[in-house]
């Protein structure tokens, strides 16, 4: 007897109860809301040859860094599906597998070809969109206008009020220049469903693009008390209320917020707090205030027991932030070289970038800013290529900007500002350019 979960798609499941416990606990992954462990847990616990809902279960341990319990995971549900699944079931299994098992290329060109069957199946969907998704990681320049042409392949699939799908087709929209219609798809997604994590996250992310930061600001701050501590993106939201008060000039403000919910803790998962972390701390120090005694080693700490080996881009350039600061040149210089490797190799599709911005890190950070300048302009256009968000990747356009007004390269920095307020509004931007008009 076969169930079906909420996009009519069946699924191989005698137990009625796993069947909703499996539709239940699939919507909190997507939404990023606690329970979803529990809720898969049941569904397992209903029916243990429920394969999707291993499979469910390995994705969510694998969103939160779970790694060795992930591989098991989908190893017992690649077991179950192989005896009774069908070909859509053996398919999904197979590129969450891929995932897990880091086979990041195999796992995108599998989803696609899945989606392309399937598209109704947001488990499988879900996995190339998104800051962290398989579009983004994958070494592509134009991983942003990839992740809306997929978006608008499948539009047809989904009802104008899924909750699920304005989310991502909102963020894919906002990365790639259209703000307007980013902002509306993601504010009604929000409407939908507000216990949706990933929601909240494309919302923050499209008005930073829009360069609305008191409307950011309104919804975060009164969302996130919404949002238990322990959940796994409760620091990355608080991440965007402190870069707002920093993009207005209130570093305590920030500072305090960073304190509070940003700072090394083990709610979040490495990747965020690595990068989230570092990205902070060099913002305060770049824009000319002081990061308390014991920050930056804390952030340290935390950082030395990740991401040891170097391959992950968007992971090495936030490891070198951290070296750098901390006066670690040897470390970077390690990464940088063995990096070079990897691209002599062949296997690292982020390619040159990805070396280029970890040295211009240790430059800048020697306050050697006419060299920093002078390895990030040629690079800079190529950044996208690390992955993650726009506003994440910011940083490193903010610190080719200082290092060329700090290297006396005026005009080279008021022609950047510009392009960058016409871009987005930005009250720092707006500062800077106004200094070097007053110079």
């Amino acid at each position: 007897m076969s169930r079906q979960d909420r996009y009519d798609l069946p699924f191989s499941t005698n137990s009625d109860l796993a069947a909703d416990r499996y539709r239940a606990g699939v919507d909190l992954l997507l939404s990023l809301w606690p329970g979803a462990a529990e809720a898969l847990d049941e569904a397992i616990a209903a029916d243990p040859d429920f394969a999707l809902a291993y499979a469910a279960r390995a994705r969510l341990q694998a969103i939160r860094a779970e790694l060795t319990e992930a591989r098991a995971t989908i190893v017992k549900a690649a077991e179950l599906v192989a005896r009774n699944g069908t070909e859509r079931e053996r398919s999904h299994v197979e590129v969450i597998s891929f995932a897990i098992n880091g086979q990041s290329a195999k796992a995108l060109a599998a989803a696609l070809a899945h989606t392309d069957k399937w598209p109704r199946d947001i488990v499988i969907l879900s996995m190339p969109l998104g800051a962290f998704g398989l579009f983004a990681f994958s070494g592509m320049a134009d991983h942003d206008q990839a992740r809306v042409d997929l978006c608008e392949r499948h539009a047809r699939h989904f009802d104008a009020n899924d909750w699920w799908f304005l989310t991502y087709r909102g963020w894919a929209h906002g990365e790639n220049g259209n703000v307007p219609l980013g902002r509306e798809l993601t504010q009604r997604s929000l409407e939908l469903r507000r216990q949706n994590v990933n929601a909240v996250h494309a919302v923050a992310h499209v008005l930073y693009e829009a360069g609305a930061n008191e409307d950011a600001e309104r919804v975060i701050t009164g969302w996130l008390p919404e949002y238990d501590k322990s959940g796994v993106l409760h620091s990355h939201i608080a991440w965007h209320a402190a870069l707002i008060a920093l993009e207005r000039g209130d570093s305590e403000r920030a500072i305090e917020i960073y304190n509070e919910h940003v700072a090394p803790s083990s709610s979040g998962v490495p990747v965020n707090v690595v990068s989230d972390t570092a990205s902070f701390l060099w913002r305060v120090q770049a824009y000319g205030h002081s990061v308390p005694a014991g920050l930056w080693a804390d952030a340290a700490k935390y950082a030395s027991g990740y991401f040891k080996q170097p391959g992950f881009p968007f992971a090495d350039f936030h490891m070198a932030l951290v070296a750098a600061a901390t006066g670690d040149k040897a470390a970077v210089e390690e990464r940088v070289a063995a990096l070079g490797k990897l691209i002599e190799a062949g296997t690292l599709p982020a390619g040159t970038v990805v070396p280029a911005i970890c040295r211009a890190a240790v430059a800048f950070a020697q306050e050697n800013y006419a060299l920093c300048a002078e390895i990030l302009a040629p690079v800079a256009r190529e950044v996208v290529r690390i992955g993650g968000s726009g506003a994440q990747r910011e940083i490193v356009e903010d610190t080719l900007l200082i290092s060329l007004m700090r290297s006396g390269q005026g005009a080279k920095a008021h022609a950047l500002l510009e392009k960058r307020l016409h871009r987005r509004p930005s009250p720092r931007d707006a500062r800077w350019l106004n200094q070097l008009m007053t110079v």
